[in-house]
């Protein structure tokens, strides 16, 4: 699944120079195809995740993978570094994927930790270096929702969309 996301990828990128407003549509849904954002965005607000509404969660879920659709185009170059599986290990309906990408002649370990539902792999986390893009999420969210409520995080989440929409 991830192998032959990176080949499409790659295909579509060609070697170098820029992409059409047609090809980045086209990026943008393969690189993110992947991504379960309701349990990346479940597991980024942890606990207060119980608390919300299901439009609450709808919401949040939506905007939260609109914006990080958009950053994953930030630098496209990126995805043309080459890609090595290092290892997979599988434990039920869970799966780990180790990659290394060389970057700018740079090794960096990539993770993918995968959820299987409905005969469907698709990543909840993707840690790089031992960072993972979860935690990263869950520490900042957490904080502004346990000082300023969810509403604030909302209204926060809104106006970073805005300022995304308006660049691109």
């Amino acid at each position: 699944m991830l192998e032959e996301r990176d080949a499409s990828i790659k295909a579509l990128l060609g070697p170098e120079g820029d992409v059409s407003e047609g090809q980045r549509q086209e990026l943008q849904h393969l690189i993110n195809g992947v991504i379960n954002f309701r349990e990346m965005g479940k597991q980024a607000l942890g606990p207060f995740w119980k608390d919300l509404t299901p439009e609450q969660r709808d919401g949040f879920v939506r905007v939260f993978s609109e914006i990080v659709r958009h950053q994953s185009l930030s630098d496209l170059d990126v995805y043309r570094a080459s890609v090595t599986y290092d290892a997979i290990a599988v434990d039920g309906d869970s799966a780990r994927v180790t990659t290394t990408t060389i970057y700018d002649e740079i090794p960096v370990t990539v993770e993918y930790d995968l959820l299987r539902t409905g005969g469907e792999w698709t990543a909840r986390d993707i840690i790089l270096d031992d960072v993972s893009t979860v935690g990263g999420y869950s520490r900042s969210f957490q904080t502004v929702i346990r000082k300023r409520g969810f509403d604030s995080l909302m209204n926060s989440l809104n106006k970073r969309l805005d300022s995304i929409r308006s660049e691109s």
